[in-house]
């Protein structure tokens, strides 16, 4: 399998144990308590076999070019996350459609957001759009998919994050090198310890690069010596995405892709979800799903950045659901559930986990089976 800038899965998570500074200690039983907006899966525990590991791992580190202040500086209050290894196990293998997944990437409150951050950062925008190529309205969708635009980077400590997952040893060659190239740009002094903070799985900043894929494309476009991707100004972390896109293949002068109308026929075409809209892709599709390997994220970032450059919504209908209901039925059945005192968590179109908890409770209300699963009859039940 080869591995993109983003072969891994996110979310939030930050752990930490303290270790002695001069010798990365193996007996410390002392825990620093992680940030406290985090839950209590992650925060630090005492774990004696990863403390074993990090010292073992710390002659890896030497060997490649790690000085030991590098060391005892990144590794003095970082520690083992048992919260990370629970989310690296238990990632599920549901896949949405495409129809919900746009619904998500592209929803009115992204669009209106992503708008209002081209706006705000227009000129840095165009001005990598003529330095490296890559489409300006791309770049803020890739930010968007990412982070919300900055709202949502992460605050697990890195260097936390990477060493437990190679001390647990499922993907433990790939995490140890992502550990690595965490210490390299430390040493490199980017950033500090304390601001080196991402997701679970050890993807950083605004556009949530990894560690290799940083030491690898990461840009200081703001010239003050420092590829800060995680700084509150995003131009690092954008240029650094531009920089990414360029290397992958991206071509200048050249649309992602299209929509294609009902009557319209083309031979680079795809449709990820049957009925559904089918687009007409180009070598730029091909350069996205480098960020990460999936049609529909490609799409994702293509019609979210077309929504911000001002463009409308797909024109294709998508067909109904399995249960026979369309994007419309769905909204209203998690808008009657809501006014019926079961939360949904909002009226999106989309029957996640809340929603589908919220259909079994209605039905157990009503001396149904609980089975979570939505229908016609159900939504009438709610009119």
């Amino acid at each position: 399998m080869s591995i993109t800038r983003r072969n891994v899965t996110f979310g939030l998570a930050a752990l930490t144990l303290s270790a002695c500074q001069s010798t990365l200690s193996t007996t410390s039983t002392a825990a620093i308590a992680g940030p406290k907006s985090l839950p209590p899966d992650l925060q630090p525990q005492l774990n004696r076999d990863y403390a074993a590991w990090v010292a073992g791992f710390r002659g890896r580190a030497l060997s490649q070019g790690i000085t030991e202040s590098t060391l005892n500086a990144a590794f003095r209050d970082t520690g083992y996350l048992p919260g990370v290894i629970k989310r690296d196990r238990n990632q599920t293998e549901f896949t949405r459609t495409l129809e919900d997944y746009l619904s998500i990437a592209a929803s009115d409150e992204r669009i209106t957001k992503g708008r209002a951050a081209f706006s705000r950062h227009r000129t840095t925008l165009q001005n990598l759009e003529q330095s490296y190529g890559v489409d300006a309205e791309i770049i803020c969708a890739i930010w968007g998919l990412e982070s919300y635009y900055g709202e949502r980077k992460g605050d697990i400590p890195v260097i936390s994050a990477t060493s437990t997952l190679a001390f647990d040893g499922r993907r433990g060659a790939f995490y140890e090198k992502q550990l690595i190239a965490a210490l390299k740009i430390l040493q490199n002094g980017d950033i500090t310890v304390n601001r080196m903070t991402g997701s679970w799985a050890g993807a950083m900043g605004h556009t949530q690069f990894i560690p290799t894929s940083y030491q690898a494309f990461a840009v200081d476009y703001t010239g003050d010596g420092r590829r800060d991707i995680w700084s509150d100004d995003p131009s690092d972390a954008l240029a650094s995405t531009a920089a990414y896109l360029q290397k992958n293949g991206w071509s200048r002068g050249t649309k992602w892709g299209r929509e294609l109308r009902a009557s319209e026929s083309a031979s680079n075409v795809i449709q990820p979800q049957a009925g559904g809209p089918r687009f007409a892709v180009t070598g730029n599709f091909k350069a996205i799903k480098r960020y990460n390997n999936s049609d529909s994220y490609a799409i994702g970032v293509g019609h979210l950045a077309d929504r911000i450059g001002g463009a409308g919504p797909l024109h294709t209908a998508f067909p109904p659901d399995q249960y026979g209901l369309t994007k419309d039925d769905r909204i209203a059945l998690q808008t009657r559930l809501t006014a019926r005192g079961f939360d949904t968590g909002g009226a999106d179109g989309v029957l996640g986990p809340k929603s589908r908890a919220a259909i079994a409770d209605y039905q157990r209300s009503l001396g149904l089976e609980p089975t979570g699963d939505p229908s016609q009859s159900l939504l009438k039940s709610l009119a």
